[in-house]
């Protein structure tokens, strides 16, 4: 497959991720990436883009946001300061019309990777206020009578943590894969692109003490993929004894991030 996505020194996708990306960017659709925080998302767009040696624009997405917001917005607060001060070129109201991310995005003299990052941040009506854009690749602009027509349909890649219900309209129109957390076979993987050279039994300890812990049902915030990342640096930076990871839980705030989840840890693990 052509323009097709494979795993950077960065960034190793399973599988099935692979598969997911390389389909949606087949039939020119945008992926819905689905997951626990944690589980490398909205890196994903960052390592499609290296992968495939694009630019990536990044729309975050906030509770405030409009659909509006990725398309344009016409300053006129601007407009008329500059008319109140004898600016010249008021008059024409293109000077003071600013593309949003998607607008970049469809603007671009090079195809791009846009990634619209925490789509279920916003109200439920801002994936159906998408839907024209991203299936015809334009919009219109009212204040200067312009179409913006997408020069190079972007590789669009939408994330969402799953705390709303997206719309089945959008839905269906998305390709879907929900990233599963890593094995520990993959996690060990991902671990190595960072620190290749990181101690086998460090490592081993490490993982064993972080699924523990994911593993206990009372915990309320899972460590994360890139919070063992940051652990096995902390336990290597500091020297510490393989023996002393399970027995002391060194630098055990790095991965565990709640005053009562803390309480729960050292309690079980002390029975192990």
């Amino acid at each position: 497959m052509d323009n097709a996505f494979s795993s950077t020194s960065q960034y190793v996708a399973s599988e099935q991720l692979l598969a997911s990306v390389n389909v949606a960017i087949a039939l020119q659709k945008p992926l819905l990436i689905k997951g626990e925080p944690g589980t490398g998302k909205t890196m994903l767009a960052q390592a499609v883009a290296d992968s495939l040696g694009k630019q990536l624009i990044i729309w975050n997405i906030k509770s405030t946001t409009k659909a509006q917001d990725g398309l344009y917005m016409y300053d006129t607060i601007q407009r008329l300061y500059d008319g109140q001060f004898g600016e010249e070129g008021v008059s024409d109201i293109a000077r003071y019309i600013k593309l949003g991310k998607l607008g970049e995005a469809f603007e671009s003299e090079e195809q791009v990777v846009l990634l619209i990052d925490e789509i279920d941040k916003a109200d439920l009506e801002f994936p159906n206020d998408l839907l024209w854009e991203l299936d015809q690749m334009e919009f219109y602009i009212h204040e200067t009578k312009r179409t913006v027509k997408a020069k190079h349909r972007p590789i669009v890649i939408i994330t969402s943590n799953a705390e709303k219900e997206l719309p089945d309209a959008f839905l269906r129109r998305c390709i879907f894969h929900y990233i599963d957390f890593p094995d520990k076979a993959l996690m060990e993987e991902i671990v190595r692109t960072h620190y290749p050279d990181v101690e086998q039994h460090l490592l081993e300890d490490a993982m064993k003490v972080f699924y523990d812990i994911r593993a206990m049902k009372d915990i309320r915030k899972k460590p994360s993929t890139s919070e063992l990342i940051d652990w096995i640096n902390a336990l290597q930076l500091g020297g510490i004894p393989v023996e002393k990871i399970r027995k002391e839980l060194p630098f055990v705030g790095v991965i565990v991030k709640k005053d009562e989840d803390l309480n729960i840890v050292r309690q079980k693990m002390n029975q192990f």
